[in-house]
């Protein structure tokens, strides 16, 4: 029984950690938010809620890739060769 609760916590070791870099990451940047409306001049429209999420998503991606070891470039080069 140990040794299928230790299993099943090694198996989601890469994705709970990929997810605290993604919470770290998200909060100190502000990716997913939506923008504060402010006065004065804004260049940009308000993101949408499925861009929001597509961010986020996108973000836990390269988290996940980034805990596993990838590096980006090779990772680009596997995206470009399908």
């Amino acid at each position: 029984m140990d040794a299928l609760n230790s299993a099943s916590l090694g198996a989601r070791r890469n994705e709970d950690i990929a997810l605290d870099l993604l919470k770290f990451v998200a909060g100190t940047t502000g990716v997913g938010r939506p923008a504060v409306p402010s006065t004065g001049f804004s260049g940009a429209a308000p993101a949408k809620p499925e861009e929001h999420v597509n961010q986020l998503l996108d973000l836990y991606t390269r988290c996940l890739k980034a805990v596993a070891g990838s590096s980006p470039g090779s990772v680009r080069e596997k995206e470009a060769a399908q």
